[in-house]
């Protein structure tokens, strides 16, 4: 049996859009969320077009032109604004029928490259039992056929199956949420072994180290220990007869230990350092799940990557903006105040998922929106942007 994708029927209406409007084939991401059981569609996001593509509105006209740098950069950017539970699961192509012949083979090579690029940047291993099949979506143009195909990213020779692909109203509109707040005061010693002072290597190794620690945590939810394969909602009233986005909250505490227990030896390393790098704050994390009776570890994991996420995805985007604003061969060696970006949510429509990303204080509300219609193809109201945090450093 193949897998099942439940798709939010409002995707419908948008691949069909872009199948007028693109020719000969446009390209782009399936969002949303994997489970035991099933898979849950809640957003498709067409590839940006080039700045030479803007004027003519026309791509390329063979696939074997298609920019698979582009769709894997894509990819990663698309994949920073995503909260805890959320994912990159699968590429679409719409194709003119000449074309569709050679679909396959492209829908598969990006999946490959966008899980490849993907997986570098994560400082969290994948469970042993985790879905690892990506749908790769195929619709014609002239005919509006689907064909819904999926791959096993940890398998390179891995052959296409088919899968389901099934609209459905509301589908993410009562999700769960779960939100967090965890304070952050990491110190990362410099060796004076490392070569050029490489601040961003450094950092990601001490950001490694304390993706451990949060991956040990015990997490509270509302208060309470659950164990792992208990139902999320068991105990809770549900919420009947409303379909409305309706989020149901839960408050997470996140208890990091602070010292081994007596059976582990420590042992202490004496290193010489010719500085450090501290990164201290409060930040502001959120994770969603299906509400087809999820399981505590699936919410908990879910919440647990976005903690790490968020934090090693905002070092990433500060050090892009250092290397723009003052060069890669910047060495400095005296004391630095850098603010990490906040982060802000903005709500999906007919969703009660919202979507993430990050703001410089000086930043302005249009670039924001603007981001918002380049990497997710949506537009955004100001009132909307909510900013979940003050600035921190």
């Amino acid at each position: 049996m193949g897998r099942t994708y439940f798709v939010e029927e409002a995707i419908g209406q948008y691949l069909s859009d872009l199948s007028t409007k693109l020719k000969p084939y446009v390209t782009g991401l399936l969002i949303g969320q994997c489970s035991p059981q099933r898979d849950y569609v809640i957003q498709a996001v067409r590839t940006p077009p080039k700045e030479e593509q803007k004027e003519d509105n026309i791509s390329p006209s063979k696939l074997a032109s298609i920019d698979e740098e582009w769709i894997t950069t894509h990819a990663s950017q698309v994949s920073r604004m995503l909260p805890g539970g959320l994912l990159v699961l699968g590429v679409f192509i719409i194709a003119t029928p000449e074309l569709s012949k050679d679909c396959q083979n492209a829908l598969r090579k990006l999946i490959f490259s966008v899980e490849k690029s993907l997986t570098k940047r994560r400082l969290w291993k994948p469970a042993e039992e985790e879905v690892s099949e990506r749908a790769a979506l195929q619709i014609c143009s002239a005919t509006r056929k689907v064909v819904c195909r999926t791959y096993d990213v940890q398998d390179p020779k891995s052959s296409p199956k088919p899968a389901d692909w099934k609209y459905q109203s509301a589908l993410s509109a009562s999700w769960l949420a779960l939100n967090c707040t965890v304070n952050v005061n990491i110190h990362i010693p410099l060796l004076a072994t490392s070569p050029n002072h490489d601040l961003e290597k450094n950092t990601k190794n001490g950001l490694n180290r304390w993706s451990k620690q949060i991956e040990d945590s015990v997490f509270l939810i509302n208060g309470q220990i659950k164990d792992d394969d208990t139902e999320l909602l068991e105990g809770q009233k549900k919420l009947r007869g409303n379909t409305q986005s309706s989020t149901q909250f839960s408050d997470v505490k996140v208890l990091t230990q602070l010292s081994q227990g007596s059976s582990h030896r420590s042992t202490a390393t004496v290193q010489v350092c010719s500085g450090s790098i501290n990164l201290k704050g409060a930040v502001k994390c959120r994770a969603y799940v299906h509400n087809n009776k999820p399981k505590v570890k699936e919410a908990i994991q879910a919440l647990k990557r976005d903690i790490i996420n968020t934090l090693s995805d905002r070092c990433e985007i500060l050090f892009e903006d250092l290397i723009i604003n003052e060069g890669p061969h910047k060495k400095s060696f005296e004391r630095e105040y850098h603010v990490l970006p906040q982060r802000l949510f903005v709500p999906v429509a007919g969703s009660s998922v919202m979507l993430s990303d990050y703001k410089f204080g000086d930043e302005a509300t249009g670039e924001i929106q603007e981001r918002f219609v380049e990497m997710l193809d949506q537009c955004v109201q100001a009132e909307d942007i909510h900013i979940a945090e003050e600035i921190n450093t």
